[in-house]
């Protein structure tokens, strides 16, 4: 666990951390991408650490991946790729530089270490975990593989490296469905997330989707009553929903996809207002890029992602700790299933 105090202390000794209108106003690019969401007084105190990151990444040959659910100040202001896991999965394979800051929850910077095992990565705060990843263990795949023989398994990257390792292939929710109905064989196990699951067992009626009971503590919370009695209140507003979400919410909504899947769809409809079923960084993260949209309505947020923060950021690549590793013979194996769904993904959209 990081000791705060001594950790500002040592920050504070190497870098100007103050508060600063001219630095802010000297920003003002960076803060236009988050304005509608980022009062300027709160950008005054951010400034000076998202100056310290961008300038020690220069310096340490860095390169910060950054998940949706990012904060804005991290999504806008430090990082160099956004996406879902799909996108930072694929952008992983393609990173020059020497080290890796993963801003996300611990599986995700477990997936970048395994497609890139010779480079340093970090996670700024490695308690920052997932309830859908710990819902499930190796053991957990061997018991549906006894259940269902010869069945092949399609795990959910949101799982750990040795549950990837036990996998035949991954799947992100952007490319779930797509690569289930690929695989041979009538009946597929999918794990963790069972929602996911039986959204694509809905999408794919061809297959037998079978399912492990794990959930998103995020997304797990939205009901169709949610949904219904918002709508009835703002019926002029487009709801779209995660495929995380249980099958009678999706069904309640508008429209389901992944976070690049409701970015792609808020940017081409273009509706007057949304409400993303989904967590809530969301919307702030895309508002300003969509000003003639107003996005309403309630979110859930997930307190591993939250975690991740400017300040352990700078930490981490100050420091170069909170490296992950992963065993090379587990790595090894999850690799081979990370991979088939890269290239899976890639032949499926051709």
């Amino acid at each position: 666990m990081l000791d705060f105090t001594a950790m500002r202390a040592q920050l504070a000794e190497v870098y100007d951390l103050t508060p600063s209108v001219e630095l802010a106003q000297s920003m003002s690019d960076i803060h236009a991408k988050m304005d509608r969401v980022i009062p300027f007084p709160d950008f005054v105190r951010y400034a000076p650490y998202i100056a310290a990151i961008n300038k020690l990444k220069a310096e340490k040959n860095a390169v910060i991946l950054a998940h949706n659910y990012m904060t804005p100040e991290i999504y806008h202001g430090v990082a160099d790729v956004v996406g879902d896991s799909l996108q930072l999965a694929i952008e992983a394979t393609k990173v020059e530089a020497e080290i890796i800051v993963q801003c996300g929850v611990h599986f995700m910077a477990e997936t970048s270490k395994i497609l890139n095992p010779a480079k340093t990565v970090l996670i700024p705060d490695v308690e920052a975990g997932c309830s859908l990843a710990e819902s499930i263990t190796a053991d957990g795949i061997a018991q549906m593989r006894a259940k269902y023989p010869g069945a092949p398994v399609v795990s959910y990257v949101n799982t750990t490296a040795e549950v990837k390792a036990a996998s035949d292939i991954c799947c992100t929710s952007s490319n779930a469905a797509q690569i289930v109905a690929a695989l041979p064989g009538d009946t597929i196990i999918m794990t963790p997330d069972q929602y996911l699951a039986q959204n694509v067992a809905n999408m794919v009626p061809q297959k037998n989707i079978v399912w492990w009971e794990g959930s998103c503590i995020v997304h797990e919370q939205y009901t169709p009553e949610d949904i219904n009695e918002f709508r009835a209140m703002n019926p002029d507003t487009t709801i779209i929903a995660h495929p995380e979400c249980p099958p009678d919410v999706v069904d309640a909504c508008d429209y389901s996809g992944s976070t690049s899947g409701i970015i792609d769809y808020v940017t081409t409809h273009k509706p007057a207002k949304a409400m993303l079923v989904t967590e809530c960084s969301m919307a702030s993260n895309i508002s300003d890029a969509l000003p003639e949209i107003e996005f309403t309505g309630p979110c859930n947020m997930c307190p591993y992602m939250k975690k991740i923060t400017l300040e352990k950021i700078l930490w981490a690549l100050h420091t170069g700790s909170e490296a992950v590793e992963v065993d090379p013979l587990v790595a090894g194996k999850a690799r081979i299933a990370v991979e088939r769904m890269i290239e899976l993904s890639r032949a499926v959209t051709k």
